[in-house]
């Protein structure tokens, strides 16, 4: 057996190991970026990856009052985001906020796209804020205050369909298993 093959026969397990993936999951499982994917298409992440106006709600409302992204994503020359939004919810949780509150930058618009372009997205640093591994991927989506928020989204809004930590841990696995796309 060659060494590439016994790796490729023994990194499922490896990989598997420790991770609540089944041990019988191969290393290249597009299934792994599935758990990632229920987060970043959720409303949470969606409603700021968004090309002119933000949106608003599960049901992905344009915002109200009506905004728009501005040359640099926060907004308006005249109406930046910060009008309203400060680096914590305010008004009860009514008006949601986070340190750097902003629309993603239009290299980062998933709205409309598959799970699987917005998988191969990610990777690619031209496209995901200069990352260039999925270690840098990892800590961005551990620490970015504007990640976190989609957890404490404030008064009436509903949080990603996994914890941020089961969401760091498919990441982890899904790294550590080449990043394969759907």
């Amino acid at each position: 057996m060659t060494p590439r093959l016994a790796l490729l026969v023994l990194l499922p397990f490896v990989v598997g190991t420790g991770c609540g993936r089944s041990l019988a999951a191969p290393a290249s499982d597009p299934g792994l970026f599935e758990p990632i994917a229920t987060v970043l298409t959720h409303p949470r992440c969606i409603n700021c990856h968004q090309d002119d106006s933000p949106r608003q709600t599960d049901a992905k409302m344009l915002h109200q009052p009506l905004v728009v992204r501005g040359a640099d994503g926060h907004g308006a020359p005249t109406q930046p985001c910060q009008t309203c939004h400060q680096t914590t919810n305010t008004g009860g949780g009514l008006v949601p906020g986070a340190t750097g509150w902003a629309l993603a930058p239009l290299t980062m618009l998933w709205e409309g796209r598959t799970k699987g372009q917005i998988c191969e997205q990610i990777k690619d640093p031209a496209r995901n804020g200069g990352r260039r591994t999925g270690e840098q991927i990892i800590e961005h989506m551990k620490i970015d205050p504007m990640v976190l928020w989609a957890w404490s989204p404030g008064l009436g809004r509903t949080t990603p369909p996994i914890s941020h930590q089961k969401f760091v841990e498919a990441l982890e696995t899904w790294v550590r298993a080449g990043m394969p796309c759907p």
